[in-house]
């Protein structure tokens, strides 16, 4: 695979993570904390994807795998539900 892939997937995952915990830790509401989930459902996506194209780095991959799993719930819980659990 061309470097110049791997390292986007990288600094995308990398980036878009480091935002959507801006955001997380801004908490400027439901709507804009799902969206920040958005955003990391993306960067684990981008980095399951880096972390099993590149040597030595499927440990990156499966810890994203899990966190694709927990962003998810978090997307779930505060993009689909209409009100926030009791």
């Amino acid at each position: 695979m061309a470097n110049w892939v791997l390292d986007g997937l990288q600094y995308y995952g990398a980036a878009v993570a480091t935002l959507a915990a801006l955001l997380v830790a801004l908490n400027l509401g439901r709507r804009i904390t799902g969206w920040a989930f958005v955003l990391f459902v993306s960067s684990s996506v981008a980095l399951i994807g880096w972390g099993f194209l590149q040597p030595d780095s499927k440990g990156i991959g499966w810890q994203n795998i899990a966190l694709l799993f927990i962003n998810a719930t978090g997307v779930y819980r505060y993009l689909v539900l209409k009100k926030a659990p009791s």
